[in-house]
């Protein structure tokens, strides 16, 4: 049965934390893995996370199913979260999935449904596991431009240039903010820019918001995706709660639909809990259910919101941080776009040379394509690493 199978290629991720684990030099940096860091170099509960854990554990009395859309109430307070009142209730319809990823592989393989002849277009860089999600639903893709690593800043007019091309009904995977790997991110006015193509050509937008509160703040971060569906027919959302609840294994997502009516919507949904149904049939629901008694006690919220709000200033503190240090050893602002970008991610614009000797020389760790995790940095050997990035350039 399985002979004629043959070994997949390495994810370069998984591969990195291997390599990182068997490392025994005490002062490995690990700017890697995609998830937040304190200070000690721990993944914690959130506070507000860790209460309401407790309040579920005192209140709960079953551990049945509820759905093929989960905690009905989860996917309500998720989608106030994202889009706020930009769109009418009657048209937006959201079911609970397993994680961000869980969200965005029911969405391409419902697009594959509803338009199987239709090109999903995916920034180039994108997150390594777009594009396989994409293949594996059926979908055709392409790529317009993005990021210019020369100068750290997004390629707009190319990227409005080859969107152009796009022919009608085509997908277009934008990340909602924080983007993943470069953190270079659109501003407000090149949404809108977006958004008026985006009519004009009749495409289909798809939001892949991971990171909401990690960049500018939890409003701020949805401005885009709330300015598209303020606008279009219709579009869909994949959200993870990964990353903002830090409930990363607990696999937290939300899948929202905007139709152009409430029976399309309906009609929408209903094929989507179809996909589900197929894929994974029910979703888990304990971190879930977390996320739901925050969002719905305001004191718990704001809560939640001040914790959100330190680490997105942490990170920041880091960037700016690390540019300095890096200005010091250069002599240049070659890496000042390190504190202009927003979230989790920055890419220095490093060969992979440089990054396997940043690895070998100086126990350094990065994904190939010089990606870091802005909050794997050492907070107190920010001047280490910059002169570890220097000696290699």
């Amino acid at each position: 049965m399985f002979e004629t199978l043959k070994q997949p290629a390495p994810d370069k991720i998984l591969t990195l934390i291997a390599l990182l684990r068997d490392d025994p030099r005490p002062n490995k940096v690990d700017l890697g893995v995609g998830v937040y860091k304190d200070r000690e170099g721990r993944t914690p509960i959130m506070q507000s996370v860790r209460e309401a854990e407790q309040v579920l554990f005192a209140e709960q009395t079953t551990k049945t199913y509820l759905g093929l859309a989960g905690d009905t109430t989860f996917d309500t307070l998720m989608t106030g979260l994202v889009l706020g009142d930009a769109a009418p209730a009657a048209r937006v319809r959201a079911i609970q999935t397993p994680g961000g990823s869980g969200a965005l592989r029911i969405l391409f393989d419902l697009l594959h449904r509803a338009k199987p002849d239709a090109t999903v277009w995916v920034s180039d860089p994108t997150w390594p596991n777009h594009v396989p999600m994409i293949e594996a639903s059926g979908l055709a893709h392409a790529s317009y431009p993005y990021f210019d690593a020369t100068t750290g800043t997004v390629r707009f007019e190319a990227m409005l240039a080859a969107l152009a091309q796009a022919k009608p009904n085509d997908v277009v995977l934008l990340h909602g903010c924080c983007h993943n790997p470069t953190g270079a991110n659109l501003t407000f006015e090149q949404w809108r820019a977006v958004g008026r193509l985006l009519l004009e050509k009749n495409l289909f937008p798809f939001v892949d918001i991971a990171y909401q509160g990690f960049g500018e703040g939890l409003d701020a971060d949805a401005a885009g995706v709330r300015l598209l569906a303020a606008l279009v027919p219709a579009m869909c959302v994949a959200t993870s709660c990964s990353k903002n609840f830090s409930v990363y294994r607990d696999r937290v997502g939300c899948a929202i639909l905007l139709a152009p009516s409430a029976a399309e919507a309906d009609l929408a949904c209903s094929q989507l809990g179809s996909v589900a149904r197929a894929n994974y049939s029910m979703p888990p629901d304990h971190g879930a259910a977390a996320v739901r008694i925050i969002l719905g006690d305001p004191a718990r919220r704001a809560a939640w919101t001040v914790e959100v709000d330190a680490i997105r200033a942490r990170m920041i503190a880091l960037r700016e941080g690390l540019a300095a240090a890096l200005r010091k050893h250069t002599g240049t602002e070659r890496f000042d776009f390190v504190a202009r970008h927003r979230g989790m991610f920055s890419r220095l614009g490093l060969s992979v040379e440089q990054v396997h000797r940043l690895r070998a020389e100086h126990a350094i760790y990065m994904v190939e394509d010089s990606r870091v995790n802005v909050a794997g940095l050492p907070d107190d050997r920010l001047d280490d690493v910059a002169h570890a990035i220097v000696a290699v350039l």
